[in-house]
């Protein structure tokens, strides 16, 4: 299966009012994102993986033990993570379903303490990655941080919400303030229907 990549489920300014200006998302999207779809279709070709999917690519490519995961790996699991990035955020704001808002609440002790330990996560990430939200193996909600390009996928984890901390994702519109940027999804950009929907 040949990687595509997705319209973004909103126009390019929609977020801008919010904190994630046209800009960003032309280069983040259009440049960013393509290059992943681009340069991981070409590593799949002639392999045992073309045609696979994308989630059967990234489990069956991630080493746990290498010290940097491999061409294929690090984009075709880059491709999926923007894939959900996209469809995680919206430019209409909605109220927290009750189901998350308690889940939330069980897991972490109230939804400010869940986000302030997701910012934790994301601020505390050396160099590039990303902050996630996941439902484990076990049912049970956690906050995790990730290298690069490795995804909750990898450890069988299902991810509900996952924030890009690579500085292509917040340097235009924050420069070198991640904490900041990090606060600003969670309070402005986060689609918590979709975040629901995963669970």
């Amino acid at each position: 299966m040949a990687l595509e990549l997705p319209d973004l489920p909103y126009s390019h300014d929609a977020l801008a009012d919010l904190g994630m200006s046209r800009e960003t998302l032309e280069y983040h999207h259009d440049i960013h994102h393509k290059a992943y779809v681009d340069n991981g279709n070409k590593a799949i070709e002639g392999t045992e993986w073309a045609g696979k999917s994308a989630e059967e690519i990234i489990k069956g490519t991630y080493d746990p033990n290498a010290v940097a995961q491999s061409g294929i790996f690090n984009n075709v699991s880059q491709y999926w993570n923007h894939c959900q990035f996209w469809e995680m955020m919206s430019p209409d704001q909605g109220a927290m379903p009750s189901e998350l808002e308690s889940a939330l609440k069980e897991a972490f002790g109230s939804v400010d303490d869940f986000k302030e330990k997701f910012s934790a996560a994301g601020g505390g990430q050396f160099g590039s990655g990303w902050a996630w939200l996941v439902k484990d193996s076990d049912g049970s909600l956690k906050v995790t941080k990730t290298e690069n390009g490795v995804n909750p996928l990898c450890f069988g984890q299902t991810a509900l919400l996952g924030c890009d901390v690579w500085e292509h994702s917040y340097y235009i519109d924050f420069r070198n303030k991640r904490p900041a940027y990090l606060s600003n999804f969670l309070d402005k950009l986060v689609n918590w229907e979709n975040v629901a929907s995963r669970m």
